[in-house]
């Protein structure tokens, strides 16, 4: 447990003396449960845990690594008991018509999305189905030698603001930083570079493969104060379009089909 709970408090950039004001721990105890001459108990590792501000998954390991049991389950989306989850996530990525919308987990992987992202897709010249049928991770298309950023007009700064979010977020998800440090190699020069741009919504523009220039703003939507791991990773974006052109180019709806689940 010490190793692994010093670690979580260095990454996450807590000094043992912020901690100790945070948690009424003394900073010489808190010494003491990071070396091993202390052992924490439950309630008190779940307080300093809680004031980190750590993840459930990060909560997990550091409870296991004390040699507690985990807190917090990690439910696969198709298991029976999160059919209400589905039913939640189908109703989102309709709701808005023919915007295309994805499901994301921690990792980003595309769980699910709507047919407005496969018109999307087919727009820009590549085959839907056949990358909807399989599993599909939305950094690695983007960033892999060849990938996705290759349609976007604006590709150094709008790769810059993706690699950003993902930074940010796998502070808290170990799966995602071992997935960036995979990709790193292959990014360009000006991928890691920091981004100036701190906007409330991402917007970009995309090339059709007709030649059109398809302008879209993002909004991510997640589930507050979940208690599953799973629950807690998932995210859903909807690309809205800013112009007449991005909303003629899509085309009309004739109301939501169904979700098309990947996984």
């Amino acid at each position: 447990m010490t190793a692994t709970f010093a670690a979580l408090r260095k990454r996450l950039r807590v000094s043992q003396l912020e901690l100790s004001l945070r948690t009424g721990v003394s900073q010489r105890h808190l010494s003491c449960i990071e070396t091993g001459r202390a052992r924490a108990g439950r309630e008190t590792l779940i307080a300093l845990l809680d004031a980190l501000g750590a993840s459930l998954e990060e909560r997990n390991q550091a409870l296991l690594a004390a040699g507690y049991a985990p807190a917090h389950a990690e439910r696969a989306l198709d298991a029976p008991e999160m059919a209400p989850v589905r039913a939640a996530l189908e109703q989102l990525i309709h709701a808005s018509g023919a915007a295309p919308a994805l499901v994301l987990d921690g990792d980003y992987n595309i769980v699910m999305a709507n047919e407005g992202l496969a018109r999307l897709m087919a727009l820009l010249g590549l085959d839907a189905q056949a990358m909807l049928a399989q599993p599909l991770n939305l950094l690695r298309a983007v960033f892999a030698p060849g990938g996705l950023r290759s349609v976007c007009v604006d590709e150094a700064w709008l790769c810059n603001e993706m690699w950003a979010r993902a930074s940010r977020e796998a502070e808290h998800l170990p799966r995602l930083r071992a997935l960036l440090d995979e990709l790193r190699p292959t990014l360009e020069p000006w991928t890691t570079a920091e981004t100036s741009s701190q906007l409330p919504v991402l917007a970009f523009r995309l090339r059709a493969a007709d030649g059109r220039v398809l302008s879209f703003f993002s909004t991510i939507t997640s589930f507050g104060t979940p208690l599953d791991i799973t629950l807690a990773s998932l995210k859903v974006e909807h690309l809205f379009p800013t112009d007449e052109v991005t909303r003629q180019a899509l085309g009309p709806t004739d109301g939501p089909a169904c979700a098309t689940a990947l996984r």
